[in-house]
């Protein structure tokens, strides 16, 4: 699996709106900004995400960008795959391939391709932005975790 630009600042994104939500709509200058995005892409990153049902938006003055739901619905696998696709390292195992392997089930590889992409999905689907959100702002504020007894 490898994370793409574009899934990259899709995932900043996503947590920019996440450390603002509910409380109000984010200027997509601001994003850009904030993240060191450049507009032309977040245009195209913005209108991806809305499409997905990740955002809501408003036009004017008062417009911007938000959450379409609280961060603590949406989870880092669900974003990578709606931007990335699947995670699983090599196709023929995705049981979403548009075609599957006729060699899958004597292939002596595909356990281990298969136990990978679970492992993968485990790890980015048990974090969602809620979490975080929350380690980023204590990481922003300077607090480093003592875990000495």
């Amino acid at each position: 699996m490898k994370i793409t630009y574009k899934g990259d600042y899709s995932l900043k994104v996503i947590l920019e709106l996440a450390c603002h939500y509910p409380d109000k709509l984010i200027h997509i200058e601001d994003i850009a900004n904030r993240q060191d995005i450049p507009r032309k892409f977040l245009e195209q990153i913005l209108l991806n995400l809305k499409r997905g049902g990740f955002l809501v938006s408003r036009k004017g003055a008062r417009g911007g960008y938000a959450l379409a739901r609280p961060p603590r619905e949406i989870t880092l696998g669900e974003v990578v795959r709606y931007i990335e696709g699947s995670v699983y390292p090599i196709s023929c195992i995705d049981c979403e391939a548009p075609s599957p392997c006729n060699e899958l089930s004597t292939c002596i590889f595909a356990p281990v391709w298969r136990s990978v992409g679970d492992a993968i999905s485990s790890i980015i689907d048990s974090v969602d932005f809620e979490k975080l959100k929350e380690d980023y702002l204590l990481k922003k504020n300077g607090y480093i975790p003592d875990y000495q007894i």
